[in-house]
């Protein structure tokens, strides 16, 4: 039992696999208990799994501070609270698609489902280079830090200014996708592939439908969305365990909230400011170690947790008696701010 406490990515290796195993029974759980079936998941279902999911990730929380110290604990939160505020901007692309490609709510946890697998194996690649990169060059941490100053500075300038429409139909990668794969016109139930009669010599071969196309367009906007959420975490902690758990865990939760979040984002739009200068503040404490030093991981979990309760309460408060927009029901959406790849700054 020795190779247990054999270092991996700096923590023993059978810390890596309690958690692997945790997140292997709640994706069996879920899929293999919760949704055997293919239903509609209501605003109820969506904030009762949502709970439960940010349960397990608090329990979690709690066990990496008592077995790791106080501030890996306060980081691992920290993290987790980025994470989970970042993502929201991606329930709002993940409407869109969905409402593009008319998925009826009873298949949208599918296409969910299976893209938290890929979210995974992604995070894990991006964290892995992310990781070897500021253990190698210590500079890089720098380079983070004012991509975070940057794009912060965007969300703020950007926020000011109407957004350009939405362009599903001339998206690059869908375009790819429909030029490389042999597509249906239409969904397939559940299917994400089907074998059909090719149209000119009638034989049956494999043919892509439109939900695996949503799938991959989930799985390329989340991509996109982890290119300031994962420097974001970097910038707060270099342990790839803090980082990794932190993320997937913040994942995770969001999915099992999309259903309720979908209905509501449009009471969260001045949450983009908040969100904007939380990546400010990180990416700025890292120019300041060398005149304050290091600010302590209590202090980022504290700023970060006003900023994000500011914007939420702004949020609130500005559109009361908002209509919701967009769609979660399978229904196209009208024409919304910024293409997969522009979206984000």
């Amino acid at each position: 039992m020795e190779f247990l406490y054999t270092p991996f990515l700096t923590q023993p290796l059978w810390l890596w696999l309690s958690f692997l195993a945790i997140v292997a029974l709640l994706l069996a759980l879920d899929l293999g208990v919760l949704h055997r079936d293919q239903h509609e998941i209501g605003v109820r279902e969506s904030l009762w799994l949502s709970a439960g999911y940010i349960a397990v990730a608090t329990v979690f929380g709690g066990w990496v501070w008592w077995q790791l110290g106080a501030q890996a604990g306060t980081e691992y939160f920290t993290g987790y609270l980025i994470e989970k505020s970042l993502s929201m901007d991606n329930v709002f692309v993940i409407a869109l698609i969905f409402g593009y490609f008319a998925v009826p709510r009873q298949y949208q946890h599918r296409v969910l489902f299976w893209g938290v697998l890929g979210v995974i194996v992604l995070r894990a690649l991006m964290i892995g280079l992310g990781a070897a990169l500021v253990s190698q060059f210590s500079w890089v941490l720098y380079l983070f830090g004012a991509f975070l100053v940057l794009t912060g500075a965007k969300m703020l300038w950007m926020f000011r200014k109407d957004e350009p429409a939405m362009d599903m139909q001339n998206n690059p990668m869908l375009k790819l996708l429909r030029r490389v794969m042999r597509v249906t016109p239409r969904l397939q139930g559940q299917a994400f592939f089907v074998k059909a009669p090719h149209p000119q010599h009638g034989r049956a071969v494999l043919w892509a439908t439109p939900l695996f196309l949503a799938l991959c367009m989930v799985e390329f906007a989340d991509l996109i969305f982890a290119v300031d959420s994962v420097p974001a975490i970097f910038a707060i902690t270099t342990d790839p365990f803090i980082v990794y758990t932190s993320n997937i865990f913040a994942i995770l939760g969001l999915r099992a909230l999309y259903f309720a979040l979908a209905a509501l984002i449009h009471r969260f739009a001045y949450l983009k400011v908040a969100l904007a200068l939380v990546l400010v503040f990180i990416g700025g404490k890292i120019f300041l170690v060398n005149v304050i030093g290091k600010v302590p991981a209590s202090v980022s979990l504290s700023v970060t947790l006003a900023l994000i309760a500011g914007g939420v309460l702004v949020s609130l408060w500005k559109t009361r008696g908002a209509q919701p927009q967009g769609a979660v029901d399978g229904k196209p959406a009208p024409d919304k701010p910024a293409s997969l790849a522009a979206h984000r700054p």
